[in-house]
């Protein structure tokens, strides 16, 4: 092995070694946050159910004709992470907590289409349609939902519920199971009354803090996270 060669497999050796130092502080980091924070990616379980959130590049055959949303029960699955952003049109400083109460998105991190609802029936139990919708992040005022808690945070170890603005729908599941192509995948719904079927908790992801970055705010980029 010539010279050159030797320096080359050191410099890149040295490399791999911060890389991995640098993923095992971020993980570090991300797991002693306690609350869900702006620019957060996560993955949602339904208490009730214990199904996560999940979306695909695969639309609904009837309804809206929007991509689908369901739900799945494998952990590891990389069609289930969102990012939490500012409701429709604003934008939110990275790394601060978010409020109960507030008004937010979550964008569906693999096809940056945002989970969205309107008054479309949902396809197996009939209840309201929920769909993911918009492009590059962007989309309207049916992306934006309320996020009910207790306390001034949105804590990790809390149950949530999430109130769709234009239709007042709780984002829930009907316990019903979808056929071909998405066989065994659960219906994702519009809820019109807070039940267990209606309480999610953050479960895996990227949980950022506020003093890990500047003041950059989040609107609809995943690609600066």
């Amino acid at each position: 092995m010539s010279l050159f060669d030797r320096i080359m497999k050191t410099k890149i050796y040295f490399l791999l070694v911060l890389l991995c130092v640098t993923l095992m502080f971020s993980y570090a980091s991300g797991k002693s946050a306690r609350y869900v924070s702006c620019g957060s990616v996560i993955k949602l379980m339904n208490s009730a159910t214990k199904i996560r959130l999940h979306s695909h590049d695969v639309k609904y055959g009837t309804g809206s004709g929007q991509q689908s949303v369901t739900g799945v029960e494998e952990k590891d699955d990389s069609n289930s992470h969102w990012v939490v952003k500012a409701e429709n049109g604003k934008q939110c400083t990275r790394g601060e907590p978010i409020s109960c109460g507030s008004i937010i998105r979550l964008e569906h991190l693999t096809t940056n289409k945002n989970l969205h609802s309107h008054l479309f029936p949902s396809p197996i139990s009939n209840k309201q349609e929920i769909s993911a919708y918009g492009s590059n992040g962007e989309g309207d005022t049916g992306d934006n939902w309320k996020l009910i808690c207790s306390g001034s945070f949105w804590d990790r170890k809390q149950e949530v519920s999430f109130q769709h603005v234009d239709t007042n729908a709780y984002l829930g599941v009907s316990g019903r199971q979808f056929g071909r192509p998405i066989s065994g995948q659960a219906e994702v719904v519009g809820e019109f009354s807070i039940s267990s079927t209606a309480q999610w908790m953050a479960m895996e992801g990227l949980f950022i803090h506020k003093n890990e970055f500047d003041s950059r705010t989040v609107g609809h980029d995943p690609s600066e996270l």
